[in-house]
C-alpha cells in the first residue's frame, strides 16, 4: 500500500469515526467465510456496519479525530474489526446473538468500545448489551410522565361513575 493510499484510508476512517457515536472493536479472525458472511448479514439486519481495519491505520485515524480514543489504543493488537452503529447497544446485541446461534464458534471476540463518549472493555459486553438506546429511554420517560395523569383521570372518571351511581340509587330509594 502506497503512502497516498494509506492517507486516503486514514481519511475515510477519520470521517467514519467522526460521524459515528458508537464504535465497537472486535476480533473476527479465524472465522471461515460462511461464519463471516452470517455475521455480516446479522450486523446489516441490526443496522451495524462491520469493517475489517488495520490497527496502525485505525490508530492514526483515531489520533486525528476530535474524539478521545486514547484508552482504546491498548486493544489495537491482533486482528481488529470495527463495528459502527447509530444505536448504542446494537453491536453488542449482534455479537451476543451470533455467539448464541453459533455455539461452536468463539468469535467474534469483543475488544472494546467507544459509546457516547464512554469507553468500555472486553469484560463489559453484557453491560453494553443491556444498555438502553436514547429512543428507549425517551419512551420510558414519557410513559412515566403520562402514568400519574392517566391514574388521576381514571380515578376521576370512576369516582364520577360511583358518585352518579350513588345519587341514582338514593333517588330511586326516595321514591
Amino acid at each position: 500500500m502506497t503512502k497516498e493510499e494509506k492517507k486516503e484510508v486514514i481519511g475515510k476512517l477519520t470521517d467514519l469515526l467522526a460521524e459515528s457515536k458508537n464504535v465497537y472493536l472486535a476480533d473476527i479472525s479465524g472465522m471461515d467465510a460462511d461464519q463471516t458472511s452470517k455475521l455480516r448479514r446479522l450486523c446489516f439486519s441490526k443496522g451495524v456496519q462491520l469493517q475489517v481495519v488495520k490497527n496502525t491505520l485505525l490508530k492514526m485515524a483515531m489520533e486525528s479525530c476530535e474524539k478521545d480514543y486514547n484508552e482504546l489504543y491498548k486493544v489495537l493488537k491482533g486482528n481488529t474489526s470495527m463495528m459502527l452503529s447509530e444505536t448504542a447497544n446494537a453491536p453488542a446485541k449482534a455479537i451476543t446473538e451470533f455467539l448464541k446461534k453459533n455455539k461452536d464458534s468463539s468469535r467474534p471476540i469483543f475488544k472494546g468500545a467507544h459509546v457516547e463518549e464512554s469507553i468500555y472493555f472486553a469484560d463489559q459486553l453484557e453491560v453494553l448489551e443491556h444498555l438502553k438506546s436514547k429512543e428507549e429511554l425517551i419512551g420510558e420517560i414519557i410513559t412515566l410522565l403520562q402514568s400519574p395523569a392517566k391514574n388521576l383521570i381514571s380515578s376521576l372518571q370512576s369516582g364520577g361513575n360511583t358518585l352518579a351511581g350513588l345519587i341514582k340509587t338514593l333517588e330511586e330509594r326516595a321514591e
